[in-house]
């Protein structure tokens, strides 16, 4: 597999998430159900890389040696998530079962006024995120995403919902102009939302342990949080199978402060205990990892967290490496 995941090509191109969203908004979700069949038997003939890092993952996750059953259902469990992102970027909340837990802080938090920044992964659907507006119709969701990546799905979900689409914050500009629209959106007492457990090349990156080795996770996450200082909550959304999901709220920090003279230290901490909550949810629901590369060993480029620094105009640092805040679709 390519040491850069984003070098990956998009499986199935815009024809083919054209067709699904087709099938899915006309012929309903049991109908598009039914086409993910065809969807992970082709991942799994003509995709080789993506089988064989489901593999490797399933082998940690599973502490045993997987079956083509289980890398079927890998893919399978990925393939429903981002059909139900077209009912869940559509507004379509009240098909789903959505169970919530750790609610309640964040939601005081939010009757607060407070900006809080949410921490997530490419473990499960980010998209259940938006069962908040259930409870909260005026909570405005900022998600930082890197719209040139994975384009034509980005393309395919602005159609579906052209207010989120606004509300992204891009994580393909410089760092400055990424940390000053979070400053901003947080002093708004909105959420701000984020993946932070995949290293773009040349960002600066700690290695800690997850499911029995060191894995790279990128530092930049963590030194924003530090200098804007607001409450950080982790979240994780669970896919269990039919129109089921789990969202998990965890509460990490109500305000990172990291003194510059222990900052490698600190940060080092802060993502193995951020590692370890990932590890506890991989064990729950170990088909829900999508990140389909080599995780352990595929960036080389994955190094130390004393990179270059970003400067937010005010004197506080908030990034490493290439210095942006940079988020994978």
């Amino acid at each position: 597999m390519s040491a850069q995941w984003k070098q990956r090509p998009e499986g199935g191109g815009r024809f083919a998430l054209w067709l699904i969203r087709s099938i899915a908004r006309h012929g309903g979700r049991a109908l598009a159900r039914v086409c993910l069949y065809p969807i992970t038997l082709y991942f799994l003939i003509v995709r080789g890389p993506e089988r064989r890092a489901s593999r490797a993952y399933l082998a940690r996750a599973l502490q045993r040696e997987p079956t083509t059953r289980d890398v079927a259902r890998h893919i399978h469990t990925f393939a429903a998530t981002i059909l139900d992102r077209v009912f869940l970027l559509g507004g379509e909340l009240t098909r789903f079962d959505i169970r919530t837990l750790g609610l309640p802080a964040l939601a005081q938090r939010v009757d607060r006024g407070e900006g809080v920044l949410i921490f997530g992964s490419h473990l499960g659907s980010f998209d259940a995120l938006r069962v908040l507006v259930l409870t909260r119709p005026q909570l405005r969701v900022r998600i930082v995403l890197d719209i040139g990546h994975n384009p034509a799905l980005t393309q395919l979900l602005d159609a579906l919902n052209p207010q989120l689409a606004r509300d992204v914050i891009d994580a393909g500009q410089d760092g400055v102009s990424i940390v000053l629209a979070i400053q901003e959106a947080l002093a708004r007492g909105e959420l701000v939302a984020l993946l932070v457990d995949r290293v773009a090349p040349g960002d600066a990156a700690v290695r800690v342990p997850l499911l029995g080795s060191d894995a790279p996770f990128p530092t930049a996450p963590w030194l924003l949080a530090a200098t804007l200082k607001v409450p950080l909550v982790l979240a994780f959304g669970l896919y269990r199978g039919g129109n089921h999901y789990d969202l998990v709220f965890e509460e990490f920090s109500p305000g990172l402060d990291i003194p510059r003279q222990h900052r490698g230290e600190a940060v080092r901490e802060l993502v193995q205990r951020y590692a370890a909550r990932l590890q506890h949810h991989l064990r729950d629901a170990p088909f829900n990892w999508f990140n389909f590369y080599d995780f352990w060993h595929g960036d080389d480029a994955a190094g130390h967290s004393n990179g270059a620094v970003l400067d937010d105009g005010r004197g506080n640092t908030a990034a490493g490496g290439h210095g942006a805040v940079r988020r994978g679709g």
